[in-house]
């Protein structure tokens, strides 16, 4: 079966914001661990899987079943050794500022989404 274009879309953009709020909370663990001897960082991979979903599709669209199969993944963050990375607290930062303009740009896209489809729903009426 084939979902409407709609369907995919917001699948894709609710996997991105999923993606953002696992992001978010492990850089909110890396910030509040960073003096912790031992601590583990972690990184949350999820646009590399997106890009690789997209090139492994014959029309470089992403369709129902390539946007069931992305799943954002916590991973370690380790040294050229294997050990865990140091945190750096102003990267941690800066990242949790991207992250927070890149999930209100998601939130955004959505929001515009759902009021085309609203709008489109309502024969454009208000």
């Amino acid at each position: 079966m084939t979902l409407p274009i709609e369907a995919i879309t917001t699948a894709a953009i609710a996997r991105a914001l999923d993606a953002a709020t696992l992001r978010h909370q492990a850089i909110a663990a890396n910030i509040a661990n960073h003096g912790v001897e031992g601590y583990v960082p972690l990184k949350v991979s999820f646009a590399a899987e997106f890009a690789e979903q997209r090139a492994g599709q014959a029309t470089g669209r992403l369709d129902a079943q390539a946007v069931s199969a992305m799943k954002a993944q916590l991973t370690p963050v380790l040294d050229a050794q294997g050990l865990p990375a140091k945190v750096k607290l102003d990267s941690e930062m800066a990242d949790m500022a991207q992250n927070a303009v890149q999930y209100q740009a998601l939130a955004r896209g959505l929001s515009r989404h759902l009021s085309i489809l609203a709008s489109a729903a309502g024969d454009g009426k208000k």
